[in-house]
């Protein structure tokens, strides 16, 4: 995983991007296919996330009003990216 911090958006104070790459545009797909749903749910008045997927590599954005704010919702990403990790290994998938 890398962490990427970028220009803050007009409407949040503070933004970061997490890049996870995988050993095939396959494995990424699964992941992010798996984050998906995610997005929209786990937000609140403080922060916010996209997952967008290039080829091997998915990128979760957070974006938050405060670092409190920031540092959960990287901490909730960083675990529900862990937990697809698992599972898509698990079923046999890859």
């Amino acid at each position: 995983m890398t962490t990427d911090t970028v220009t803050p958006t007009a409407d949040r104070a503070h933004e970061t991007v997490l890049s996870f790459r995988y050993p095939s545009e396959r494995r990424a797909r699964l992941v992010g296919d798996a984050l998906a749903p995610e997005v929209g749910e786990i937000d609140d008045a403080r922060s916010a996330a996209t997952v967008s997927r290039d080829g091997d590599a998915v990128r979760v954005r957070v974006v938050a009003d405060d670092l409190v704010a920031l540092r959960a919702g990287i901490n909730s990403w960083s675990r529900l990216v862990e937990v697809a990790e698992r599972v898509g290994t698990r079923d046999g998938r890859e």
